[in-house]
């Protein structure tokens, strides 16, 4: 089984040595992962715009891993204060609403005061279903 890391390009990365996502056979595991736009290393001083910032890193280090939104199985959300999370839930519905992964919500300091929100994921890629030999 091999081993496939995956960057999203953010200097965090190197500094703190860990990779935005680690791909392990069919199983992906993405970083916590803030909302940062990576491009301009700019953050929202809102969080529902870093919330859909965040899980646009997210689904970004996905496709790098040949998966998607809906083989995530499991996330967490952190947040500096526990009181913001129910702004996120409308972001959260777009990306989330079919997939339903299991869930939690954990109140902890991130190493940024602008960052308000930071969400990790872990997926297991779907078999593609067989094939019946049609075309």
């Amino acid at each position: 089984m091999n081993r496939r890391l995956i960057s999203s390009g953010s200097p965090f990365e190197e500094k703190i040595a860990y990779s935005r996502a680690v791909v392990q056979g069919e199983w992906i595991f993405v970083s916590g992962t803030t909302g940062f736009d990576y491009s301009t290393m700019s953050i929202s001083p809102r969080i529902e715009d870093q919330a859909r910032q965040c899980m646009e890193n997210i689904k970004n280090a996905l496709l790098q891993a040949d998966a998607q939104l809906s083989d995530v199985v499991r996330v967490h959300y952190i947040l500096p204060n526990g009181q913001d999370f129910e702004r996120c839930w409308p972001v959260l519905r777009e990306y989330f609403a079919s997939v339903r992964p299991a869930a939690t919500m954990m109140s902890a300091a991130l190493l940024d005061p602008r960052m308000l929100i930071e969400i990790e994921v872990t997926a297991l890629r779907q078999a593609a279903p067989p094939s019946d030999g049609a075309a």
